[in-house]
């Protein structure tokens, strides 16, 4: 395992940027008129779960860090539900939400263990 130096040398922040990207291009086919709406709300919160992440690894104290990690599993949360409100709407395939939820989980699983491994050391 090599020392982590940056946040950028963290996997969740690394797994959290590629979930943004594909969701900014799986919103690219959604109607104009959830510019402001779903579409905005779905972007904002994939790129507040690699910004917390980042926020959270710049803090001084563990529990300051922890509370940053926190903020970002529940804006994959959010992520997940408005991929699935998304889908409900028909404006993703149901191949494309299976894809991003199958991210979203990967991300989940390796941010609670973050957490975990940080909520040990407290």
């Amino acid at each position: 395992m090599s020392k982590v130096n940056s946040y950028r040398d963290l996997r969740v922040w690394q797994m959290g940027m590629t979930l943004v990207t594909e969701i900014y291009t799986a919103t690219l086919t959604f109607p104009k008129a959830e510019m402001y709406g779903l579409i905005s709300q779905l972007r904002r919160a994939a790129v507040s779960v690699p910004a917390n992440i980042a926020e959270g690894f710049g803090r001084h104290t563990t529990r300051d860090y922890l509370n940053f990690l926190t903020i970002a599993r529940g804006s994959m949360m959010e992520v997940e539900t408005l991929l699935q409100i998304s889908r409900n709407l028909n404006y993703l395939e149901q191949q494309t939400l299976e894809t991003l939820l199958e991210q979203t989980n990967h991300l989940a699983r390796a941010l609670n263990a973050l957490i975990t491994s940080l909520r040990n050391k407290v």
